[in-house]
C-alpha cells in the first residue's frame, strides 16, 4: 500500500490543506508533506495521530484502500433501475456507486410523449444528448427542436420542459449534477 498516496487521497477529500490537518492532529505540516511524498514511513503511533485529524481509524485507512479496487464499473441494463414514472423511463447508471455525484439516466419516451405540462426546476445543472428520435425542448421562454447527435446543456433552476416530437421514441442520455458539488 502506497501510504502517502493514500493519505494525501484521504486529506484532499476532506478538504484539507495540509496545515490544517497538521493543526487538527498535533503533528507538522512538514511532516505530512514528508509521509505523503514516501519520504519518512510514518510509526503506527503518528499514523494514528494523523488519523485523528480527518476523524479516521487504523482500520478504516487500510480497509478503504480495498473497497476503492472493487467499486462497481459496469452496470449492464438489467442492473439499472428504472425511476421513471407513467410511460417515461429513466433508468439510472451508476446506482450502486459509493457517494456518486453525478445522476447519469438512460431516458426512453415514447411518441407524443412529456414530461408535463408543469415545467420542472431544481438546483444544479443537466445537460444531455438525443440518441434517437427528436426533442422539443424548452427552457424559459425558449424552444429548441434536438435531432440525434444534438445536445443540450443548461442550469435546471430555468423553467424546463421535455417533449417527443417525432414519429419513433426518443431515447436520450442525459446527465445531472446538483450545484455545490
Amino acid at each position: 500500500m502506497d501510504i502517502g498516496l493514500r493519505l494525501k487521497t484521504i486529506r484532499l477529500q476532506a478538504k484539507l490543506s495540509q496545515r490544517e490537518l497538521a493543526k487538527r492532529s498535533g503533528v507538522t505540516n512538514g511532516f505530512i508533506s514528508q509521509v505523503e511524498k514516501n519520504q519518512v514511513s510514518p510509526s503506527i503511533g503518528s499514523l494514528k495521530k494523523l488519523l485523528d485529524g480527518f476523524p479516521m481509524t487504523l482500520a478504516d485507512f487500510f480497509a478503504e484502500e480495498e473497497s476503492e479496487t472493487t467499486k462497481p464499473v459496469i452496470y449492464p441494463a438489467s442492473e439499472q433501475p428504472e425511476r421513471g414514472t407513467g410511460n417515461i423511463s429513466y433508468r439510472l447508471i451508476g446506482s450502486g456507486f459509493p457517494e456518486r455525484n453525478i445522476t447519469l439516466l438512460r431516458e426512453t419516451m415514447p411518441v407524443n410523449a412529456d414530461t408535463g405540462h408543469d415545467l420542472l426546476s431544481h438546483p444544479g445543472q443537466e445537460c444531455g444528448v438525443v440518441i434517437a428520435g427528436r426533442l422539443l425542448l424548452l427552457v424559459g421562454e425558449r424552444r429548441f427542436e434536438l435531432s440525434p447527435g444534438d445536445g443540450y446543456y443548461f442550469d435546471s433552476t430555468e423553467p424546463h420542459r421535455f417533449v417527443n416530437i417525432g414519429d419513433t421514441e426518443l431515447h436520450i442520455v442525459s446527465a445531472s449534477q446538483p450545484q455545490g458539488r
